[in-house]
């Protein structure tokens, strides 16, 4: 790689030593870095295990960072233009992030095995010196018999599969023990239904559909095709190391307090429900639940959730951002033009990348990759706030294994692209591109034509996700080549109005008891609705919620400073009470009211009962008991005392009053 020392020195803001042998002859170097006490960065990757152990010889206790810039940069025909991209690289490893939360899961290797035939026993056979093993076979359940009874075999049908590593419970239907009188095939004891089993593992050879919802993405759910040894090898193998204890990453963060599922009984958004694919959330009263242990971190829930109650947390959003910012602006800083972010996962789309270095011609110099954990979690304020630092144009790299969970992550680039094109930058600056060969990767990136760059902003990705959005879009509304007011968005869209038949609305304000986020307002001194656009996730609980159905959502962005202040949908004066003239009520809601109710069996034919409706609540009960005492018991008895008997005032005889 052609390093300039003392041009990175001066990018970076800080001494660099270039090494040429660090992992071998040079190794010694690290040991001294270490000793100074200063957190150690080191450009490489491939000798990491080299590096730790080093540190660990020495007792060193120094943070170690290590980055790639040969993959990604040095390794490229434009190797010698890549200066700024290294200093970027680092600029952005420097960049601290948390560690993210774990759950641990205990397996104890208590594995089922799901299938037909002799196919199940022997992949049986070959676990059962490790793990403690259990094979069911479907009904009819033909197979050869085992010379030796290893591991005990059963005939059932799976009804239903729940649960994870450590703790799946399967409910099995014609459950019945193999006898081992079994001469040719099998022959087993009489079944029985609805038997309830439970395992740490299970091994699917069924080759049918998945018994679990979200199939191989549940942790401990192995489901290789039958018909391919080497999958089923490889299944097995994977099930031998599935046995102690393990630290499961948190992907997710949730705030239950923000979230707009529902209000009252009535759903609002499912943006999350409706692409989960680990059936791993769930709806809990007027919120969901996310079960941590089932969540496979494809950060789909991350990505569509408008008011960030759901946040990706590996890392964290903030410290993604805080990278992704200190990427574009050292990279600028360093003299670098013309950036395009290609984001990619940290797996098969860095492997794509490292092919493309080591065999074809690497990225070009103004290409530069960013790994994140999954590039579903991606959402539209990220996006964004790409674009508003100086990214000229946003790649999402994205491999096969998620083909069938992009949904989240295409509407986050409809939204951006959307958005863009209505502000004069012009479509397709945002693409999520599906190239799993290398080469065909350098060329679509070698390619790109240069775009009007975007002069950067110089915001911190501080507050939560709306917040940074308005941010992000403020700029680039800002800087746009054709500012308009309003861009209309795709359906969906977190951001919109509210259009209100205000002729059919009655003011009854069932929308504001339901907006989760107080776009809908009242005034407790007069009937009225106001609506804060900007405060707009469009969940659709007010059009649900909504007894007249007069409220329909308008997605679009709205740039115009008073959509962050409350605007009047509609106020009329209110109606006063017929007996005492205090307001109660909208006039409107009274009216219908009475429209609704004059032909009511109570009310029709009945002028005095509807005349109540017109009266407030205090004085609707003084009529109502002016007009019959329904608590009433007739006169009220007399009182007698012994006095009263002896001077004579009242006879002995009953009466009919006494």
């Amino acid at each position: 790689m052609p390093l300039d020392g003392r041009r990175l020195s001066k990018a970076c803001g800080r001494e660099m030593h270039i090494h040429r042998q660090l992992c071998r002859a040079e190794l010694g170097g690290l040991s001294l870095a270490a000793g100074t006490g200063h957190p150690v960065v080191v450009c490489c990757t491939q000798e990491i295990p080299a590096f730790e152990e080093t540190l660990e010889q020495a007792k060193s206790e120094v943070p170690l960072t290590c980055v790639n810039i040969r993959e990604n940069a040095g390794w490229s025909d434009e190797a010698d233009q890549a200066t700024a991209k290294i200093a970027a690289l680092i600029a952005a490893a420097m960049v601290d992030a948390p560690p993210s939360r774990t759950l641990t899961v205990k397996s104890a290797g208590r594995t089922l095995i799901y299938g037909q035939g002799d196919t199940v026993l022997a992949a049986a056979a070959q676990l059962a010196g490790r793990l403690d093993v259990t094979a069911l076979l479907p009904p009819p359940g033909e197979a050869v018999p085992p010379a030796v009874t290893r591991f005990p075999v059963f005939r059932g049908q799976i009804a239903q599969l729940a649960g994870r590593l450590g703790a799946f419970r399967a409910t099995v239907d014609d459950h019945a023990p193999a006898l081992p009188s079994s001469r040719q095939v099998l022959s087993f004891g009489p079944g029985r239904n609805a038997v309830t089993l439970e395992f740490d593992l299970v091994v699917d050879l069924s080759g049918g559909a998945p018994l679990v919802g979200g199939g191989e993405l549940r942790d401990g759910y192995l489901r290789p095709d039958p018909g391919n040894p080497a999958a089923v090898q490889k299944a097995l193998f994977d099930a031998a190391d599935l046995v102690g204890e393990f630290d499961k990453p948190i992907y997710v963060a949730f705030d239950e307090t923000l979230c707009a599922h529902s209000r009252s009984r009535v759903t609002g958004c499912t943006r999350c429900l409706d692409l989960c694919p680990a059936s791993a959330i769930q709806p809990a009263g007027d919120h969901v639940e996310i079960d941590a242990a089932l969540c496979a971190g494809c950060g789909n829930c991350a990505s569509v959730c408008p008011t960030g109650a759901a946040s990706y947390a590996m890392p964290a959003t903030q410290a993604l951002y805080q990278r992704l910012r200190a990427l574009l602006r050292a990279y600028r800083d360093a003299g670098g033009q013309y950036p395009v972010l290609l984001i990619h996962d940290e797996r098969r789309g860095a492997e794509t990348i490292a092919m493309a270095a080591r065999f074809g011609r690497g990225l070009p110099a103004r290409v530069l990759p960013l790994a994140v954990n999954e590039v579903t979690q991606l959402s539209f304020d990220g996006l964004a706030s790409a674009l508003a630092w100086g990214a000229e144009r946003v790649l999402i790299l994205a491999g096969p294994e998620n083909r069938d969970r992009r949904d989240g992550v295409m509407q986050q680039v409809a939204y951006a692209d959307a958005l863009l094109d209505g502000l004069g930058y012009g479509a397709g600056r945002v693409e999520l591109i599906d190239d799993e060969d290398p080469e065909a990767l350098s060329d679509r990136l070698y390619q790109l034509p240069p775009v009007a760059a975007i002069p950067p902003a110089s915001f911190l990705p501080m507050g939560g996700r709306r917040s940074l959005t308005t941010m992000a879009l403020m700029h680039l509304h800002e800087k746009a080549p054709a500012p308009v007011a309003t861009v209309p968005l795709p359906a969906g869209a977190p951001f919109g109005t509210v259009d209100v038949n205000v002729d059919g609305c009655t003011l009854c304000l069932a929308c504001v008891g339901a907006c989760p986020t107080g776009a809908l307002g009242d005034n407790p001194d007069s009937p009225m609705l106001t609506f804060t656009e900007q405060s707009c996730i469009q969940c659709g609980l007010c059009r649900a919620t909504c007894p007249e159905k007069v409220i329909a959502l308008v997605p679009r962005f709205n740039f115009d400073p008073a959509a962050r202040s409350p605007r009047t949908l509609k106020e009329e004066e209110p109606f006063t009470c017929i007996s005492c003239g205090k307001p109660f009520a909208a006039k409107s809601a009274i009216e219908k009211t009475l429209e609704r109710l004059a032909a009511h069996s109570m009310f029709a034919g009945n002028p005095q009962a509807l005349e109540k409706l017109r009266m407030c609540e205090d004085c609707r009960v003084i009529a109502t008991f002016a007009d019959e005492q329904p608590m009433a018991h007739g006169e009220r008895r007399q009182t007698r005392t012994t006095e009263d008997y002896l001077s004579g005032a009242i006879s002995d005889e009953p009466d009919d009053k006494n």
